[in-house]
This record gives structure tokens, C-alpha cells and sequence, in this order.
């Protein structure tokens, strides 16, 4: 009767909500990182490739941390391994907010992405706990707490920039420490709630402990009895020994998971190659870079989360209804016209210096000696690559990231409307799309004997192609420039929408055993 009883009820949603919170402070990381790197640019006087360094540190720890996530998980579960990464979390916290020196913040920010491993292990979790017919929603989850934890570091920046000027207590050597600090808050809620969800069912039948199983899926809930799921999830694993992560490996690298593969690291590329860590690590410099003071990109980027959040919630409601098929390649076609659009705003763009302009950025800076910049009046750049090239000349590694913004602000001449939309079109469908899809994906299309491998793996890819796009952008915006990086994105995401147009399929309202079935059939070997 308790098997009958527990099918649709259960607190399924709750405990998907604690595993996915990881993206809360994720979401939090990322945001006042962003805030952040301008202040600690300036304190360390950092060139481009060491700003897209302190950028990228987190992605380094992820990618070390995903050789061995599909390991520990295995072992010891999922639970146990959530804990531990969210304790990490915050050391990480704390090393960042009291850096002494770069190398230090620099550690920091690695540990800090070796717990962003959360993201893969949350995936793994819900895709194992979520109810068949509610897997989308549940999944989408870490991609709305994401943004959430986004919108609030973003709102919280924005008040202390503008507390910034006359303020006794925050100056500009200090400011990036109450940015990175606050986040101890969610680490310190994220712990205490990890303990009261249940380990995997799924993970609990593989290791024999099946009685715990159906006791885990009686509080989690489920769409069809739980003797039937019981049932299901030991056919899946019939004949299945307890393999090792290389065996599973092998496994996952065998014919018979080719066109799962492909799915998962084409959608793993596109994601993370899209420029989403760019826009949203850097979104204060890329508001600067339409002429907006800095007090302004700030606000923007509380503009930015709102958008992100409302894309996001928009996203689980119709998940379940339009598929995932559906939503990928509608959001791929909007994010190729999202980036041809700011790049052409971008490639239109002229800087001029009269006598006003460098009066207004002296205006913002008075420390600043107004007669360093008699070489530039009267001059005019088609390009920000060309600004930023003769700014160098004249300007030191601790000014720089100071000044940059306030003379874009003063000197440019563009048509912002074709850039704002195309930042907001794309944050829009990135989060209504491939930001939450590819992780519900992930979670539907991996049998459960090579998921502790398969999803580390391709989020090891996606961690990738997101660490090159984050560690080369303030380089491209010194180099290329914002059109032809923009431009650069934008092929990525229509290469990314020629392929899975063939390969991807649809996998809404079906079990992970039925979906094994149909992608990679019956056979067991993985070779």
C-alpha cells in the first residue's frame, strides 16, 4: 500500500530545491566577481590576460574537481559529496574577501570552482530523484536559483558602488572584500539544509540498499508506484556490476553511446562557448563599453538579473510543455541574432576627445592631472581597440581599469539601442533555452550505469568552453574589440544550432530507462 501511496507525493520539489541552492552562491560568485574585478584590477594593477585569469580561476577548479566528482559520487553518494562542496564554498569565501595578495584571491577563486562542481552533482541528484513527468521543471531548478543568486549579488553591488563616494567605511581597496564576503550568508543556510535531504534511490538500489531506496523514494515522491520504479531502475542496472569509473568510461566511449555523446558535448560547447560567463562575468565592462558610467553599468546589470530570472522562471513553466527540443533551437536562433546585433552597434561606434570630454573625466576622477590627456584632443577613434591601445601608452596598470570606462563614457558616439538589445535578447534566451535545458538534458539522456562518469565529463567540457571564452575576453575586447568578439559568439551559436538541429532529440515525459532504450537500445557491452 506505501508503494501506491507514495506515487505524486513526497517533498520531491524541496529536496531538488536544497541540491540545486549551490546555484544560488554560484550565481552569487559570478556576479560579484564581475563587480569585483575592476577594484582588485586596479589594487594589483592586473594586465588583460591576468584579469581573464582571476575570471577564469573558478572554471581551473572545476575542471580539476570534475576528474573526480563522478568518482566520490560513486562512492559515497551523492549527499555526502554536496555537503563537502558546500563547505568548500566557504572557504573559499573566506580566503577571497581576506586576500592578502592576487596569488591568495587567486587560490581562493580556485577552490571556490572546485565547488562549482555542485552544479554537475545537483544535476546527477535531481535527474535520479524528479518524478518522470516533473524532470524538467526539477532540473531547471539550479538555472533559476543561478539567476537569482545573480540578481541579488548584482542588486547588493549596485548599493555599495553608490555608497562608494564620502562613504567612511568603503573605499576602493576595500570594496571588492564586501563583494566577495557577503556570499558566507547563502554558504551558511546551504549547509544546514543539505542535511535533512535523502540520498539518491537510484544510487541506493546500485548499491544493494534497497530498502533505504524505497524509504527515499516515499519521502521524495514519485509518478508511478514505487514498487513499479523499483522495478524499472533494477532492470536498468541488471547484469550491471558495481563497475569502476574507468569501466564506466569505457562505457560511456563505446559505440553503443555514440549519439548520446555527441549530443552531450556539442550541447556542452555551444552552451559554454556562447559567451554567457563573458556577459555575465564582465557586464559592467561591456555596459561601459556603450558609454555608461559606472554607476550606470551597475544599475544595468540589476537589469541584466531581473531579465535572467523572469527568462529563467518563463523557462520552467514551459518546459514540460514545449520540450526540450523545442526550446534549444528556438533560443539558438535568438541568440545568433542577439550577438549579430551587438556587433554590428559595436562596429558602428566612434570615440572622439574634445576639451568637454576630458573635462567630464576629470570630473570623475580629480585626482587625475587633465594635461595627460592633451594628446588625445581632437582626436577620433574607429575603434575601441584603437582607444585602448594609445590609453595604454599614456596610462599605468592601476589607472587603467579606473579610467577606461569613464573616457568611453565621454567620448563615444554609438547607437545603444542595437547593443542593449542584443545584451538583453541574448540573456533572454540564453536563460529561456540552452542555460537550463542543457542541464535537464544531461540528467534524461545517461543511463544510470555511466551517469556518475557521463555527466562530470561533459560538464568537464562545458567548464572548458566556458574557461576560454571567460580567460580570452578582456583580451578580445583589447585585441578584437566588442564587434568582433560578439561576431565570434555568434558563429559559435550557429554552428551549435546546425548540428543539434540533426542530432537532438526530444526526451520530455519519458523514464531514464526508456530513453536508455531508445538512444542507446539494449546492448550492454560499451564497446
Amino acid at each position: 500500500m506505501a508503494s501506491e501511496t507514495g506515487a505524486r507525493t513526497g517533498q520531491g520539489a524541496l529536496f531538488a530545491f536544497i541540491a540545486a541552492f549551490g546555484g544560488f552562491v554560484f550565481g552569487l560568485d559570478i556576479a560579484n566577481i564581475s563587480g569585483a574585478l575592476r577594484f582588485v584590477g586596479a589594487q594589483y594593477e592586473l594586465d588583460a590576460l591576468q584579469t581573464g585569469l582571476l575570471a577564469g580561476s573558478g572554471i581551473l577548479g572545476v575542471i580539476l574537481a570534475l576528474f573526480f566528482a563522478g568518482t566520490l559520487c560513486e562512492r559515497y553518494g551523492r549527499k555526502p559529496i554536496l555537503i563537502a562542496i558546500a563547505l568548500t564554498y566557504s572557504l573559499s569565501s573566506l580566503l577571497s574577501a581576506f586576500a592578502v595578495s592576487f596569488e591568495m584571491l587567486l587560490i581562493g577563486r580556485f577552490i571556490g570552482g572546485i565547488a562549482f562542481a555542485s552544479i554537475t552533482v545537483s544535476a546527477m541528484y535531481i535527474g535520479e530523484i524528479a518524478p518522470d513527468d516533473r524532470r524538467g521543471r526539477f532540473g531547471s531548478v539550479s538555472q533559476l536559483l543561478i539567476v537569482l543568486g545573480s540578481l541579488v549579488a548584482f542588486t547588493v553591488n549596485f548599493f555599495l558602488i553608490k555608497s562608494l563616494p564620502g562613504s567612511s567605511w568603503l573605499t576602493e581597496t576595500n570594496i571588492w572584500r564586501y563583494m566577495l564576503g557577503f556570499e558566507l550568508i547563502a554558504n551558511a543556510i546551504w549547509v544546514s539544509s543539505l542535511f535533512i535531504i535523502p540520498e539518491s534511490p537510484r544510487w541506493l538500489i546500485k548499491k544493494g540498499r534497497v530498502p533505504e531506496a524505497r524509504t527515499a523514494f516515499e519521502r521524495i515522491g514519485t509518478s508511478k508506484p514505487i514498487d513499479v520504479t523499483v522495478n524499472d531502475v533494477e532492470r536498468s542496472l541488471e547484469g550491471e556490476e558495481d563497475s569502476t569509473p574507468f569501466e564506466q568510461l569505457r562505457t560511456l566511449f563505446g559505440r553503443s553511446f555514440w549519439h548520446v555523446l555527441a549530443i552531450a558535448v556539442v550541447y556542452a560547447i555551444v552552451q559554454g562557448g556562447s559567451g554567457m560567463n563573458a556577459v555575465n562575468v564582465f557586464a559592467p565592462m561591456v555596459f561601459e563599453q556603450i558609454g555608461m558610467s559606472t554607476e550606470s553599468a551597475f544599475l544595468q546589470t540589476i537589469i541584466v538579473g531581473g531579465i535572467q530570472v523572469a527568462a529563467t522562471i518563463i523557462a520552467i513553466v514551459s518546459i514540460e510543455k514545449f520540450g526540450r527540443r523545442a526550446l534549444t533551437l528556438a533560443g539558438l536562433c535568438l541568440v545568433i541574432v542577439a550577438h549579430l546585433s551587438t556587433s554590428v552597434g559595436f562596429s558602428r561606434a566612434t570615440y572622439t576627445f574634445t576639451e568637454g570630454a576630458v573635462a567630464e573625466v576629470v570630473e570623475t576622477r580629480p585626482t587625475l592631472d587633465a594635461s595627460r590627456f592633451a594628446p588625445f584632443v581632437g582626436k577620433t577613434f574607429n575603434s575601441d581597440v584603437e582607444l585602448k591601445r594609445d590609453l595604454a601608452a599614456e596610462f599605468n596598470a592601476s589607472e587603467l581599469p579606473l579610467i577606461t570606462g569613464p573616457v568611453i563614457n565621454a567620448t563615444i558616439d554609438i547607437n545603444p539601442l542595437l547593443v542593449m538589445f542584443g545584451i538583453f535578447a541574448f540573456l533572454a534566451a540564453f536563460n529561456l533555452s540552452i542555460g537550463p535545458v542543457m542541464w535537464v538534458v544531461f540528467s534524461e539522456i545517461f543511463p544510470n550505469r555511466a551517469r556518475s562518469v557521463a555527466i562530470p565529463f561533459v560538464a568537464l567540457v562545458q567548464s572548458i568552453a566556458g574557461y576560454i571564452i571567460q580567460q580570452f575576453f578582456p583580451w578580445q575586447l583589447e585585441n578584437l574589440g566588442a564587434s568582433g568578439t560578439f561576431l565570434i559568439y555568434a558563429v559559435v551559436a550557429a554552428i551549435g544550432l546546425a548540428v543539434l538541429f540533426f542530432i537532438l532529440p526530444e526526451t520530455r515525459n519519458r523514464s531514464i530507462e526508456e530513453l536508455e532504450r531508445e538512444l542507446i537500445g539494449t546492448e550492454r557491452q560499451g564497446a
